[in-house]
C-alpha cells in the first residue's frame, strides 16, 4: 500500500487512534466527572464520530488530545486557569496507550 501524506488519509492508522482517543475521552469523563461509564462511552463516541475518508478536515480534532476536549466539556472552557493542577494529563491517562 502507497504511503499516504496525511496518516489519517486511511482507516488502518485512522481507526486504532480514533478508538484510543474515545478511550481516553470516556475514561476523564468517569475519573474526573463521576459519570457513568455507559454514558461516558455515548459522549465519547458523539465527540469523536467515525469521519468518512473524504471528509476533508477528517481528524482535524486529534490536533489536541482527548485529555484536552474532556476537561473543557467538565470544566469549561480555560479550566487551567482554575484548575492549574489539571493543565496536563496525569500518569494513569498516559497509560492508556
Amino acid at each position: 500500500m502507497k504511503d499516504e501524506p496525511w496518516p489519517w488519509a486511511s482507516d488502518e492508522k485512522y481507526v486504532p487512534y480514533l478508538e484510543m482517543e474515545r478511550k481516553r475521552y470516556a475514561w476523564v469523563l468517569r475519573t474526573y466527572g463521576n459519570m457513568p461509564a455507559s454514558r461516558a462511552h455515548r459522549a465519547a463516541a458523539e465527540r469523536y464520530p467515525h469521519e468518512p475518508r473524504t471528509a476533508p478536515y477528517r481528524g482535524l480534532i486529534f490536533h489536541t488530545e482527548a485529555w484536552h476536549w474532556a476537561m473543557i466539556a467538565l470544566k469549561g472552557e480555560l479550566y487551567w486557569t482554575r484548575y492549574p493542577e489539571l493543565a496536563r494529563p496525569p500518569e494513569e491517562y498516559n497509560a492508556l496507550s
